[in-house]
């Protein structure tokens, strides 16, 4: 029985292709695999043993905690080649300062001398080198020049008045805010602001969640006619949905505040001063839709329909009477020094829950759990539907503190009694030190807004109580 030829080809030498056992031609190319001798085995080549042994030379010293070496150069490693004889030594340059000194002197020098990094001694070699910037090495290379440590010192000096970085405190801060050095971005003056006065007190806060501070209050005194004293405060909050909402809320606040210290003085009732005072910042705030801002929006023509905007309230203590005025939805409360006696919030929102609330649509807590609850109806702005101030006048029985404060702080302590549980008790005689707690208060609640709060003592004690 013959049996078919065999072979050891898994592929044909032809043409590559694959192959079974028992075929004798390749059926792509019809190679004869009979004619094929068969490959002799390759003799063995075992690895050959090197019978010289290397004496590899002793690494430099390191410098503790450092990952590098100390620098050697190829001559000065002593050895042998491949066929165990000496390594020939580099010839040195005899007509360069560099002095000539053997593999084994310089080999004791390193040792003697402390460690260095591999950086330190490569440049402590070569500036030994070189008499000259632009000498060249042992080696035919051409070094950098050491740097002039006068003028390093120089670089790291900024010159007198110069604002450091607060990251570095070696870089200077360039117009835009930024560290020249780092890089780091400059604390803006607006993004933490506090004011004291014998009579009132404000504390301005970026918080914690936003790039900038869009909030900005005045704070003042000032004497009526009869040379009673009457302590103002005026607090305001951008509109962050509008253009340039810090710069409305700073002219707001300005004008505001500009109004009440000249009408306060002529004698003029402070609820009308107040109400003259609303209009006087909305003027200001609509006076920036037709001014260029920094955002080049003064050729949009339809820059009104998002201009600048902002909210408003104030307050006025004078003459037994305590004043409030707002539009939008910052607030003022009324917060007694005897604690047993009820806080009250002397302010009404201008916004969608109050709206809801008021028709009788919602109670307090479902309008303001909606979504929509913060949206303003009121506002200063040029594109604000119809300015409509609100005012109120007062006349306390008791001594207490005026909170005059944006939803920053309010969204933390919405309710009068929220508000007078975290009003220090001592706030109407340290009024900035209550400011402060206040911000704090809101920080620690997660700071997701700007917050600004101002604080009013009023400490006289007048009989009747109700609004004006």
């Amino acid at each position: 029985m013959s049996q078919k030829p065999q072979h050891d080809f898994s592929a044909c030498p032809g043409c590559t292709e694959p192959l079974d056992t028992g075929d004798r031609f390749c059926g792509a190319c019809g190679y004869d695999l009979t004619a094929v001798p068969a490959a002799a085995p390759e003799p063995d080549r075992p690895t050959v043993a090197i019978g010289t042994p290397v004496n590899w030379p002793e690494p430099p010293p390191r410098e503790p905690g450092s990952l590098s070496t100390a620098t050697q150069h190829p001559g000065d490693l002593p050895g042998t080649d491949s066929g165990g004889r000496d390594l020939p030594t580099m010839a040195v340059r005899t007509d360069h300062p560099y002095p000539a000194a053997t593999a084994e002197a310089r080999a004791a020098a390193a040792a003697s001398a402390p460690p260095v990094s591999a950086l330190a001694a490569l440049a402590a070699e070569t500036t030994a080198g070189s008499d000259q910037a632009g000498s060249p090495a042992p080696e035919g290379d051409f070094p950098l020049a050491a740097p002039d440590p006068r003028a390093a010192a120089q670089l790291a000096t900024p010159p007198a008045g110069t604002k450091l970085c607060v990251a570095c405190r070696a870089g200077a801060v360039d117009s835009d805010g930024y560290c020249e050095n780092c890089g780091h971005a400059q604390p803006r003056e607006r993004d933490h602001m506090e004011q004291e006065l014998s009579t009132v007190a404000a504390v301005s806060d970026r918080g914690l969640r936003h790039h900038r501070n869009e909030d900005a209050f005045a704070v003042s005194a000032t004497a009526l006619p009869d040379g009673s004293l009457a302590s103002l405060a005026i607090v305001c909050d951008g509109v962050s949905s509008a253009t340039r909402p810090d710069e409305a809320s700073a002219a707001a606040a300005q004008a505001a505040g500009q109004s009440l210290l000249a009408a306060l003085p002529r004698g003029t009732h402070p609820q009308q001063a107040m109400h003259e005072a609303i209009v006087a910042a909305s003027e200001a705030v609509n006076s920036l839709a037709e001014e260029p801002g920094q955002d080049g929006m003064e050729h949009d023509p339809h820059r009104h329909q998002n201009a600048p905007a902002c909210t408003i309230v104030g307050a006025v203590v004078a003459d037994g009477l305590l004043i409030v005025g707002w539009v939008g939805d910052s607030r003022a409360y009324w917060v007694p020094d005897d604690r047993t006696s009820p806080p009250a919030r002397l302010t009404q929102d201008d916004s969608w829950a109050a709206q809801m609330v008021a028709t009788g649509l919602m109670n307090e807590a479902e309008a303001y759990a909606d979504a929509r609850a913060h949206a303003i109806t009121g506002w200063l702005g040029a594109d604000a539907y119809e300015l409509e101030p609100h005012t109120a006048a007062f006349k306390p029985d008791r001594p207490g503190v005026v909170v005059v404060c944006t939803d920053g702080l309010w969204n933390y302590a919405e309710a009068a009694g929220e508000m007078a549980r975290v009003v220090p008790a001592d706030a109407a005689g340290r009024p900035l030190h209550g400011a402060q707690v206040l911000v704090g208060h809101a920080l620690d609640g997660g700071g997701h807004d700007n917050v600004t709060v101002a604080l009013l003592p009023f400490g006289l004690s007048s009989q009747g109580a109700g609004s004006a």
